[in-house]
């Protein structure tokens, strides 16, 4: 029996989408030997409700700028043509139904994230419908007591993976199986990893858009991205709201 093929969702509001969400897709795939990552925008992020988020059609539109040279990158609208905001646990069930049993389906959050999953809908499902990958900043410490026994699946590969860039993927991905092996080989690994070194903050790009700073954005952004923001004026209201207020 040939072995199961690997897909990763990436959810997320990407608003926008930068160089620290490519970078996390690319090293994904190579250290877990993904097929594809699909980003899944939220049409409204449930823990970002006190903020407006960019129009749908942006987001799509500057995803597809961002992904169109990844053949492995794709991005999926089933959040974004929801006539309701849907919830991750919807989500990942909906794809579940999709793939077949031959697919081992793996969903990517950031350390953020996890440090508030017990707040999110049917959390405890959650943790045990998929394989969940937890990708922190180097030098960070993710929380695991906030889940409680959902902790005894954590399969930490910050540590345990010391081989660079140029490193064989059978060698990482021999990595991951064997230490998966002393774990649980049913869905709902929480598997850490801080392999992705840039730390990009979408609040400040959103800032810096909003102040005209546009020369600084060159380092955090696809260049088709901060074409986009620039022909379309993106962000741009949040600063004329600062002044109307």
């Amino acid at each position: 029996m040939g072995a199961r093929k690997r897909i990763a969702l990436y959810g997320g509001t990407f608003d926008p989408v930068h160089i620290g969400h490519l970078e996390v897709a690319r090293k994904v795939c190579q250290l877990f030997e993904i097929e594809k990552v699909l980003f899944v925008p939220a049409q409204l992020a449930p823990h970002k409700l006190s903020r407006p988020v960019t129009a749908p059609v942006h987001r799509y539109a500057m995803l597809a700028l961002a992904t169109q040279n990844d053949p492995e990158l794709v991005i999926s609208t089933f959040e974004l043509d929801a006539p309701n905001r849907r919830y991750t646990v919807d989500t990942i069930q909906h794809f579940q139904r999709e793939l077949d049993d031959s697919t081992e389906l793996f969903f990517i959050m950031g350390a953020d994230s996890w440090s508030e999953i017990d707040t999110w809908r049917e959390w405890k499902r959650l943790l045990t419908m998929t394989n969940h990958i937890v990708v922190t900043r180097p030098g960070y410490e993710p929380e695991t007591t906030h889940v409680g026994r959902h902790a005894e699946r954590v399969i930490d590969l910050r540590t345990s993976l010391e081989c660079g860039d140029q490193a064989p993927l059978w060698s990482r991905s021999s990595v991951v199986d064997n230490k998966a092996a002393r774990g649980r080989r049913t869905p709902g690994r929480i598997f850490f990893t801080d392999v992705v070194m840039k730390d990009v903050s979408a609040t400040n790009i959103r800032r810096l858009a909003s102040e005209g700073r546009m020369e600084e954005l060159v380092n955090f952004l696809p260049g088709p991205v901060l074409d986009y923001i620039k022909k379309y004026g993106i962000y741009r209201e949040l600063n004329e709201a600062k002044l109307i207020s």
